[in-house]
């Protein structure tokens, strides 16, 4: 087996076989080439031992020599394994990233873009996103909501620049195009030149110029859009026991907007809905999810995932901490014995829902979370930005026909939720430790393998993460890997 050394402050070896492909890395100090060696070794393409091991050229340069010849199926290969593995590139790599859009976001799928109470009137506005893409969502004049790309079809400029607002125009600030309630080109300064000259061309026609328009569906006051005219209608999409749980929050009773939060995790996006497919986690770092009977370990609860795998639901019904058994409590290191609240009116339960559950949150894949924590509801939505981070757009709302009672209900329990309540701040560490941890080892597989006897899919116990292994089913099948 030949070995070629790759000199420099941290030096390497790598060994090839008889027909040149690597075999196997020994660095010393520098784990991007154990990352590399990993890689070319799992391509299983020869290489060109010159350029291999001459320290002037960057490693870039020999992946992209090397190995983007190669079909993307062929360098990154899923562990042989199975489902109960899941390779650190499906979150790091640039290029899975821009897959993901291209098929997930941009591809057949319905994406959340805002409630229907956010633009109640004419011409009310609200900046949104489908994945990383911005575009606009608006009422026009007739009553419809329109959403199209926050692109100027000119020269690109996201013209709208407010994150909500009434407006009768939107119009570009670069060169001042200008487009109606629906999209289209409304108006081109100076489209036929001054004194006969420049200008448009004869043939320059307003209505091929409006920005993209995308497909838009409505369910009981939530908005989604898809770039696909191919998308299956919103109930096929989501199944009849994902559209159940979906019409408990959003029921047909009117929404009332009670305010929003904005955050970014330093993360990759997928690391969030895993999170709510992950019950496991539920029972041991939220110390007040916990001790104060919320998701525990024993409950009534069910981890429930639609047959594609894409969708799902968290669900537990509220305990009283005493119900918790010692055992239990001991294998719970977040549980506090004693723990008590100066304010015990922030977990008050008023049962306002067919449901059996008090706590539900839903995965709507790909971006869209519905909270309902007893009586605090709010959707969450994620946009990507890039493989390593995203950003959380959180709305908390209530019902018109809330008393003012319920309305400061609601808002207090609101605490409980949001970049720093007193559930969701230790998740938004727990996604930045994962991701530093991808991004600052060697590289590897996370183990996803509790509750092996059921493979993928819904779950009775808490002590499961058979949801994350068919959200990733459904996520190779749209991806092709």
């Amino acid at each position: 087996m030949a070995t070629v050394h790759r000199d420099g402050e941290a030096p390497a070896f790598f060994c090839l076989d008889a027909a040149g492909r690597v075999a196997a890395v020994i660095e010393f100090g520098d784990p991007a080439l154990l990352r590399l060696g990993r890689r070319l070794i799992a391509s299983g393409q020869p290489v060109d031992p010159a350029r291999l091991g001459d320290p002037d050229i960057e490693l870039s340069l020999i992946e992209d020599d090397d190995m983007k010849m190669l079909p993307i199926e062929k360098r990154f290969t899923w562990p042989a394994s199975g489902l109960d593995r899941v390779p650190d590139w499906v979150y790091t790599s640039r290029e899975i990233y821009d897959r993901e859009i291209e098929r997930i976001f941009h591809g057949p799928t319905w994406n959340y873009v805002g409630l229907a109470a956010e633009v109640p009137e004419a011409g009310d506005y609200i900046r949104t996103n489908v994945g990383p893409t911005p575009v606009v969502m608006v009422r026009d004049h007739e009553g419809g909501i329109n959403v199209f790309e926050n692109r100027c079809s000119h020269r690109a400029a996201e013209f709208c620049r407010e994150l909500r607002g009434n407006a009768e125009e939107f119009v570009c600030p670069y060169h001042q195009w200008s487009y109606d309630l629906k999209g289209n080109l409304a108006g081109v300064p100076f489209r036929r030149g001054v004194n006969g000259e420049g200008g448009m061309g004869p043939d320059f026609n307003p209505e091929n110029h409006g920005v993209r328009k995308l497909k838009v569906t409505q369910r009981n006051g939530a908005v989604f859009a898809s770039f696909s005219e191919e998308v299956e209608c919103f109930e096929d999409y989501m199944g009849e026991e994902m559209l159940t749980d979906f019409d408990t929050v959003f029921s047909g009773r009117k929404l009332k907007v009670l305010g929003h939060y904005r955050h970014t995790l330093m993360g990759n996006w997928k690391l969030y809905p895993e999170n709510l497919k992950d019950p496991y986690h539920a029972t041991l770092l939220h110390t007040f999810l916990v001790t104060f009977g919320l998701l525990v370990a024993g409950n009534k609860s069910a981890m429930i995932v639609d047959p594609r795998g894409r969708h799902s639901t968290m669900a537990s019904a509220k305990s009283d901490g005493a119900t918790v058994s010692a055992e239990n409590k001991a294998e719970m290191r977040a549980y506090r014995d004693g723990m008590v609240l100066e304010d015990p009116r922030l977990m008050t339960f008023f049962e306002e829902f067919d449901s059996p559950w008090s706590v539900t949150m839903q995965v709507v894949w790909p971006g869209l979370i519905v909270q309902r924590e007893m009586n605090t509801l709010g959707v969450r939505q994620i946009v990507p930005n890039g493989p390593n981070e995203f950003t959380m757009v959180w709305t908390m709302f209530g019902y018109e026909d809330d008393d003012e009672e319920m309305t400061r209900h609601r808002l207090r329990q609101g605490n409980l939720m949001g970049p720093a309540g007193f559930l969701g701040l230790e998740d938004n560490e727990a996604i930045k430790f994962v991701q530093d941890g991808m991004l600052n080892s060697t590289g590897g597989e996370h183990l996803v393998a509790l509750d092996p006897e059921v493979p993928a899919g819904t779950s009775t116990t808490l002590i499961s993460e058979a949801a994350i292994r068919a959200m990733y089913r459904h996520w190779r099948q749209e991806m092709g890997l």
